[in-house]
């Protein structure tokens, strides 16, 4: 089977953790978030993945390579100009070897969940459908695309609204046949969400929804991807790719944390980093090469690489950027971002 990642958007929601990184690379946990889709897509059977780049292309093939190290095959599709998901896909396609009725998997760029992809792929065989959605429900459906269903069908799609129609929402994972991505008007700017699922519903055309409850979450904002690599860390979201067992802490071989330091909460500690005497560090993410100094409180927040954080300096919910120092003793605002 194949599989299509939309990964060249600009993540400008992100800022300023994707100043210099494409964010499906951002470190979730220890291995770039792409990683955790490519692993769980090979578990369901996917042995061809071509990823839809465009922002900071060149990263995710001197990162991926050809793929041999994960156990399947990567190809890749560079955008020159932004096509929306719907000229990404189509763009991507060009890459595929599969038959016009087999399916292909596409994933969003900037998701992580824990729902049962190898049964989405089998409603979509059984049923003989055109396109299965994977569909989650969300307390405030208002930022997302709203997706009624009777049964399996799905009855309507709207995007983003003030007044949505249903609280489950596209939670970014279908299954297409392969025919329908071959019909998408090649090099030009198409919106799956916006046009591609309405005219597919205006057609007859068979739109199924696989409505999951599991562990779902868009790692669009800052905050929600904090949040997501907590809940990686902690386990509670399967993630095959994480390098070790979930818990309290996720601390990568070669970093340093002293014995007087507390790490906890969900917190990741990346490769070459170090934590300081009665430093603390809760439900954050320390990227490789990080120094956070003597008796730090680190809260909610994400250190950048080769940031430095003073001793004594208190952050609760604050962005420090890669390389910025965090002078002894500062107490920013809450939510601060440090650059």
């Amino acid at each position: 089977m194949e599989a299509i990642l939309l990964v060249g958007g600009l993540g400008t929601r992100l800022r300023p953790l994707t100043d210099n990184t494409a964010k499906p690379m951002l470190n979730v946990a220890g291995v770039p978030l792409v990683r955790h889709q490519i692993e769980r897509a090979r578990r369901a059977g996917v042995e061809h993945v071509v990823l839809a780049t465009s922002y900071r292309a060149e990263t995710f093939a001197e990162t991926l390579g050809d793929g041999t190290g994960l156990g399947l095959r990567i190809d890749y599709a560079v955008e020159s100009e932004p096509l929306g998901t719907g000229g990404a896909i189509r763009n991507a396609a060009e890459l595929l070897e599969s038959g016009p009725d087999e399916p292909v998997l596409v994933l969003n760029g900037d998701i992580i969940d824990g729902h049962d992809l190898a049964a989405q792929i089998e409603q979509h065989r059984t049923a003989d459908a055109d396109v299965t959605l994977y569909l989650t429900r969300v307390d405030d459906p208002r930022d997302y695309g709203s997706v009624p269903t009777e049964g399996e069908r799905v009855v309507a799609f709207r995007e983003k609204s003030p007044e949505p129609i249903s609280d489950q929402v596209n939670a970014g994972c279908y299954v297409f046949r392969r025919s329908l991505l071959d019909a998408i008007p090649a090099g030009k700017v198409v919106s799956v969400e916006r046009e591609t699922f309405p005219e597919l519903l205006d057609a007859g055309r068979r739109v199924l929804g696989h409505v999951s409850d599991a562990y779902w979450r868009d790692l669009g904002t800052p905050e929600s991807y904090l949040q997501g690599c907590v809940d990686v860390v902690l386990g509670r979201v399967d993630a095959p790719a994480r390098p070790g067992p979930p818990g309290q802490r996720l601390v990568l071989d070669n970093a340093e944390v002293h014995q007087g330091a507390t790490v906890d909460g969900g917190s990741f500690v990346g490769s070459g980093a170090r934590i300081g005497s009665q430093a603390v560090v809760h439900a954050s993410v320390v990227l490789d090469d990080a120094i956070v100094g003597e008796g730090a409180q680190i809260t909610r927040s994400v250190i950048g690489e080769w940031a430095t954080v003073g001793a004594g300096a208190v952050l609760d919910g604050a962005m420090v950027v890669d390389g910025y120092e965090v002078p002894a003793g500062l107490s920013p605002d809450v939510g601060a971002r440090l650059s």
